[in-house]
């Protein structure tokens, strides 16, 4: 019952959707019927008239269903056009998204660079940030004028900690060339023009000063090589003198200047500490190296003498000026190990 119930539901409700449809069908099938009743039943020419009307009628309705399709097919035709257009700016429309997506992760690079830069504004700040530079780190960087407070800080502790957790230490430097009396005279020169005072060291910067800090960071390389064997240091003399120093460890880059205060520091993972790295490997591989393989050829006491400090230097090719006496090797080599921070307060 229910199913005949739902059957007949159904066939209502499609009549009512096809109701032109559904009389002109009932009309063909009267017409179909009226043509085959004998003529006792209906007179013929009453027939004729009634298959006549009856025709006329159906062709009517047939008439207004296709009408009536016509009008519910505009719409179709109309969403048909609207979105075969909005198709056909479809690309435009991607490329368009896809500019917006990479304006975006660019953005989202350049705020994630702006959380790991950052501009240090104290001499505690900076020394602080070393500090941490140095921490378990496994290689330096070092590009600047002479390399004292390497010397004096940075070369010492690392190869002191690399030593206590027996790893391995690489360690590059980059430094004015002691040899080219025109880039020590511009270096000292420079340093003269920003203050005329003696630095943190106590002394004057000369042509000669610059020269023997130079030969001094040399000293210190060769000097702490023979003594740690797992130390893999390299030294780039350069003949071109910068203003800014560069320090970069495995976890960070610290740019500083003669400016104590201030300081930027970016690190790994950044774009600039990236950077910074490719531009110093260029750097170094342009810059004239020195022979720190031939360590071994002169060996350096613990307190290395006159006659030892020379000879250094004569076997590696880079001869110290015959205007050096005793002393100035004397001095050269105590800026060699026991150089004063220039930043110490």
């Amino acid at each position: 019952m229910a199913g005949l119930r739902s059957a007949v539901g159904q066939s209502l409700a499609w009549a009512a959707k096809n109701v032109d449809g559904a009389i002109a069908l009932v009309l063909a099938v009267a017409v179909g019927v009226l043509g085959v009743l004998p003529d006792r039943v209906i007179p013929d020419e009453v027939k004729t008239q009634l298959v006549s009307g009856t025709t006329l009628v159906v062709l009517a309705l047939v008439a207004t269903a296709l009408l009536r399709d016509r009008v519910r097919q505009e719409p179709v035709e109309e969403a048909m056009h609207a979105t075969s257009g909005v198709l056909a700016r479809l690309p435009e429309r991607l490329d368009r998204l896809e500019e917006l997506e990479d304006l975006v992760a660019g953005t989202r690079r350049a705020l994630e660079d702006m959380t790991v830069i950052r501009i240090l504004g104290s001499q505690h700040e900076i020394a602080q940030a070393h500090a941490d530079a140095r921490r378990g780190t496994d290689r330096w960087t070092f590009k600047g004028g002479t390399g004292t407070y390497m010397r004096a800080v940075t070369l010492p502790e690392c190869v002191a900690a690399a030593r206590r957790e027996k790893r391995h230490l690489t360690v590059r430097l980059e430094i004015i060339d002691p040899t080219d009396e025109a880039v020590c005279e511009s270096y000292a020169h420079y340093r003269r023009s920003l203050s005329d005072r003696p630095d943190g060291t106590g002394e004057l910067w000369t042509t000669d000063r610059a020269r023997k800090e130079s030969y001094a960071s040399v000293l210190a390389a060769f000097w702490y090589r023979q003594r740690y064997g797992l130390l893999d240091i390299a030294v780039g003399l350069s003949p071109v003198m910068t203003t800014f120093r560069w320090d970069m460890s495995g976890r960070a880059l610290i740019m500083t200047s003669e400016d104590p205060n201030r300081a930027i520091i970016a690190f790994s993972g950044s774009f600039f500490y990236e950077s910074c790295g490719t531009e110093l490997r260029t750097s170094f591989e342009q810059a004239r190296r020195v022979a720190i393989d031939r360590f071994r050829s002169v060996p350096l006491s613990d307190e290395p003498t006159v006659e030892e400090v020379r000879r250094l230097f004569d076997r590696v090719d880079l001869p110290l000026p015959k205007s050096f006496t005793d002393r100035d090797v004397v001095e050269v080599t105590r800026k060699a190990l026991r150089a004063k921070d220039p930043y110490a307060p």
